[in-house]
């Protein structure tokens, strides 16, 4: 792929954390515009989600700070995928979100007739013709990456012939694929956009808005520019995938006779770990039965995630945080939720459930007694929110975890002979277990209270005691369904999956855990759907707005109260570069993260404590604590790609010693830099992880930077469709077989096709995108 050359007036839109706007000055100031017109032009084919969010924040945000407008179009120019359920969402979503688009909503189907018109309009000054060509034929035509294109036998059909012919084809004389309406370009271009790209197709299907009245239908660059032309937008702001289309949209703004000349500025998308982008992937989920709809609090989805509690006042702060910006990066998701919980925090009650439920019984209190506590629901700020009564008798529920037998070190919760101070209430001990006589399971507690402890401060003199247990009433305990909801995903990034491996191995089976027999306190009855609160010691949670009913609230979990992902997903630490006795080896294998971090001196657990502050990992903390030399490499790379130091960690401790073979760090013939701008090539999509192997290979050989290492050896990733489209129907066509039985429904045979596609193109295409074409193709 190219990268196109900078217009005369454009300019360096690099620096800045909202270049865009930077423009925006400039173009006022100057007198270019007088006014600035923005859009979010979405295509009504599923649900919105995440990274449309940025997207939306941006035009809008936009519009509103230069007091100007932003129009909401639909791109309805694909009848047999839109829908307007699709629709009411969309304008739905963005209305959520805080933003109004007044009497500007449009539609790309307004425009039909006028874009049929700049259609004749082209055909008559000889800029575009009708092709007869099969679509097959007209990639094979289009050449490829290396090959220039090739003029179809169709391309000098005179203008009265297309004329002719497009008329027809508008009538419904012809069937679907028998003609496609395309522009004249420069077969010779390195951008195969430019490659005489078509305009119109023959679609018979039933549109939801212009029902049965068009039979051709417009495809997306022609459509999308010139609606933008029709509308007066000023930025037209989209994101860097489509930096290959602004040659194509300049030239079909520039050769039919419209009323304004937008310009295209590209942003960097929002990519998140552990999140999957892609509607058609999205669409799969929700269709395979993977999860409960589009708004499945799992999902990365708008309406999913409005489902789940997450508030529009922390979208839009977590974007503004993020910035605009030309390069892609991916932004961790913890940096999301931060904004979440941050929210969260300053606007839910407090309350206390129990979601794991053992039994305490209070020997030596009353059974009949039953006492109600005032608690407010804002400990910090009794004044606001008010307060509820709780009520406390002789029965009560705590944690499970919150119990054990044989405690370890520092344990400061419940265990035989132990005290702990009920939220609240009163300090109890602990003195008899009573366990299930056929599994030994504990089930239930025996304890005592001490009677002059009540409240927070007690009043024995303020007796303390160091831990403090939330509880719930057994008498009057609300049995509720609790949804703990987790990541969908447990792969850091699902979209990068090893050749012919299905992305969807990647799914995390515990992404929705229903708490059995959780316990609330009693106020969260009246609890009414769209409520937030944090159940104290546990998280924020959501009252369901679509299961919840009176009386029978269902609580959806938005967020832990902390991130406990980091444990799960850390990485089992990889073999050290130099070389350890084996007797040694097999030591620190047998030992704990806990028992390495106690072994190491003062200084380095401090290493180690600053490397989880900057958000890695204990294992890999310790790691880089332990070896100095790898602990530098990693800063020097840090300092190059600050954006993912979880990648730039995970190659410095994982993919190098692996690489070095028991060889130092010190005879690295680069240095850190080097590291982070390889880990940087990844992020941008330049290349694949594969191939990244391959760079570090090179690089440990001979040195020299990433990125020439790719450039010189033509190791850049092809994502460009069109290009590798011709590779695709070649594995295709020759493995009639193995196609047959795919369709007869071993859909395992996949990763045999995507493996064929990534060899012939000497694994530089896109991986995802192969996969894309190939399930579209086999059906």
């Amino acid at each position: 792929m190219t990268t196109n050359a900078r217009r005369p007036d454009e300019r360096d839109e690099s620096g800045a954390q909202n270049f865009i706007a930077n423009i925006i000055e400039e173009d006022l100031a100057s007198g270019r515009h007088s006014r600035v017109v923005t859009r979010f032009p979405p295509e009504p084919n599923g649900y919105l989600h995440i990274g449309h969010v940025k997207s939306i924040c941006l035009n809008f945000g936009l519009a509103r700070d230069f007091k100007g407008v932003c129009h909401l179009r639909m791109d309805d120019t694909n009848p047999t995928t839109e829908d307007v359920e699709y629709v009411e969402n969309i304008q739905r979503d963005v209305r959520w979100l805080g933003f109004d688009w007044a009497d500007k909503l449009f539609y790309a189907s307004d425009y039909f007739d006028r874009l049929h018109g700049f259609a004749v309009e082209l055909i008559k000054k000889g800029k575009a013709y009708v092709d007869s060509l099969s679509e097959t034929e007209i990639r094979e035509y289009r050449g490829t990456v290396t090959e220039p294109g090739r003029p179809s036998p169709y391309r000098d059909r005179s203008v009265e012939e297309n004329l002719d012919l497009f008329e027809r084809m508008r009538k419904g004389e012809f069937p679907e694929g028998a003609h496609v309406l395309r522009m004249k370009g420069d077969l010779a271009s390195p951008n195969m956009k430019m490659r005489d790209w078509p305009m119109y197709r023959i679609k018979r299907a039933h549109h939801y808005r212009t029902g049965d009245k068009w039979c051709i239908y417009p495809l997306y660059d022609f459509a999308h520019s010139l609606s933008d032309a029709i509308e007066g937008i000023t930025h037209s702001i989209c994101t860097l995938e489509f930096e290959n289309n602004r040659e194509l949209y300049d030239w079909f703004v520039e050769n039919v006779d419209v009323p304004a000349r937008p310009r295209q500025y590209e942003f960097a998308r929002l990519n998140l770990t552990y999140t999957v982008m892609s509607k058609r992937k999205l669409l799969e989920l929700v269709k395979g039965g993977s999860v409960r709809g589009w708004d499945d609090p799992r999902m990365p989805t708008i309406a999913g995630m409005r489902r789940r509690g997450v508030t529009p006042e922390a979208l839009r702060a977590f974007c503004e945080e993020v910035g605009v910006a030309k390069a892609n990066s991916t932004v961790e998701v913890e940096k999301l939720e931060h904004f979440i919980r941050g929210d969260l925090d300053r606007r839910s009650p407090r309350v206390m459930a129990v979601l794991r439920p053992l039994k305490v019984v209070l020997e030596n209190y009353p059974e009949d007694r039953v006492e109600e506590f005032d608690v407010p629901y804002f400990p910090d700020d009794a004044a606001r929110g008010g307060a509820r009564k709780v009520p406390f008798c002789r029965e009560f529920y705590i944690e499970k975890d919150d119990f054990a037998l044989d405690p370890p070190d520092k344990w400061h919760r419940l265990a035989p002979g132990r005290e702990v101070r009920l939220r609240n209430a009163y300090i109890i001990k602990c003195h008899d277990v009573i366990k299930h006589p056929d599994t030994g399971e504990v089930v239930e507690l025996r304890c005592t209270y001490d009677p002059a402890s009540r409240g927070e401060g007690g009043a024995e003199g303020g007796r303390k005691v160091k831990g403090t247990l939330h509880w719930v009433s057994v008498r009057h305990a609300l049995r509720a369904e609790v949804r703990l909801y987790d990541r969908l995903f447990r792969d850091e990034r699902p979209d990068l999956v090893e050749e012919g491996v299905d992305w969807k191995t990647g799914l995390n089976p515990e992404s929705l855990a229903v708490a059995e027999g959780a316990a609330l306190e009693p106020s969260l009855a009246t609890a009414e759907p769209g409520k937030h609160f944090q159940f104290e010691r546990q998280g924020f949670f959501f009252v369901d707005p679509v299961d919840a009913k009176p009386g029978a609230p269902v609580f959806n979990r938005t967020v832990s109260l902390k991130d406990s992902w980091a444990k799960i997903a850390e990485p089992k630490a990889p073999p050290k570069a130099q070389e350890r006795p084996k007797a040694e080896e097999k030591a620190a294998k047998r030992l704990t993260p806990e028992e390495r971090l106690a072994g190491l001196d003062p200084a380095r657990q401090a290493e180690v404590q600053r490397f989880e502050g900057r958000g890695l990992g204990r294992e890999e903390a310790i790691v880089l604590a332990e070896d100095p030399a790898l602990g530098r490499l990693f800063e020097e790379a840090a300092a190059a790609h600050a954006s993912n130091l979880r990648g730039v960690a995970s190659l410095v401790i994982n993919e190098l010693p692996r690489a070095l073979k028991g060889k130092s760090v010190e005879t690295l013939p680069f240095g850190g830099a080097a590291v982070g701008e390889l880990v940087a090539l990844i992020d941008d999509r330049t290349i694949t992880p594969t191939i990244a192997k391959e760079v570090l290979l090179a690089m440990l050989e001979k040195g020299g930077s990433p990125r020439a290492i790719v450039e010189q050896k033509g190791m850049r990733q092809v994502s460009d469709a069109s290009a590798i489209e011709p590779i695709v129907d070649r594995v295709i066509a020759e493995h009639a077989g193995e196609v047959a039985r795919y369709r007869a429904g071993n859909q395992k045979l996949i990763g045999f096709f995507v493996g064929r596609v990534m060899k012939l193109s000497n694994g530089k295409a896109n991986a995802e995108l192969v996969n894309e074409l190939l399930t579209r193709k086999l059906g």
